[in-house]
């Protein structure tokens, strides 16, 4: 059961774990003002010098992540709320990324658009068999723009491609863990939970300046994302105008 009808964040800190939860009633989307309070979340934990691992999770049983909220993309107008919406999940990955801690995902079922991006902005994932993917973007007439950095990062530019192109198809938690965005696959929560705890615990206890020193490392190269993203949220705050989107929206939401 959910732990409210209405939506939260929540961090708890035991030892130097924080874990970081977020809830929607709406299958875990992302309303723009809940996309901000993930991001201010991470900002405050990541100047908790006695932190060193933060996880990643989402409260409920059903999809880890439905990505953006499709009531509020409908009620954009013009570009400059377009582009501040996505900007939402710009900011969120890119906090990940700057953060000194290691992030740990618990990808616990299914996972579309922005929430494939967080999966993939982690550092390290753990998933559950029932945590397939899709890019459905294209489906409604805008792209994966902003998250396809962290994305093809991952699972590589072929992989992104094909989830792309294939915006009606669910990828399954075995190709996702194939391609690199799962490290480690389970048949259900329990032993997950159990595997995901006793890692995170091993890992908080290494040498803090080795695990800020590797953070650098795993995301050499991606110093310029700060602008890259949001320029991203510019494209998918324009496209969202479309006609092709508002009728593709529209139809979705009364499947």
């Amino acid at each position: 059961m959910e732990k409210s009808n209405k939506p939260f964040i929540t961090s708890e800190i035991q030892d130097k774990i924080a874990t970081l939860t977020f809830y929607n009633p709406a299958s875990n989307s992302f309303p723009s003002y809940q996309l901000r309070e993930l991001t201010d979340k991470i900002e405050e934990l990541s100047k908790n010098k006695a932190i060193t691992v933060v996880i990643l999770k989402s409260a409920g049983t059903g999809a880890f992540c439905a990505g953006a909220s499709f009531d509020e993309l409908l009620s954009i107008k013009d570009q400059v709320t377009g582009k501040k919406f996505f900007s939402g999940f710009a900011s969120v990955i890119d906090a990940m990324r700057r953060s000194p801690q290691i992030f740990i995902g618990r990808i616990h079922g299914k996972t579309v658009g922005g929430g494939v991006g967080l999966a993939a902005a982690c550092d390290y994932c753990y998933a559950t068999d029932k945590a397939a993917i899709k890019l459905s973007e294209l489906a409604i007439g805008i792209g994966p723009f902003v998250i396809e950095p962290a994305v093809s990062r991952k699972i590589g530019k072929t992989a992104f491609t094909e989830m792309s192109l294939a915006a009606h198809e669910w990828k399954t938690a075995t190709w996702a863990k194939t391609h690199g965005l799962y490290a480690e696959l389970y048949e259900d929560d329990t032993r997950m939970d159990l595997e995901l705890g006793d890692f995170a615990k091993r890992v908080s206890e290494y040498n803090p300046q080795a695990l800020i020193a590797m953070k650098k490392i795993f995301w050499e190269g991606t110093e310029h994302w700060s602008e890259l993203l949001h320029q991203r949220a510019e494209v998918s705050g324009r496209l969202v105008l479309s006609e092709f989107t508002i009728n593709a929206l529209n139809q979705f939401k009364k499947k």
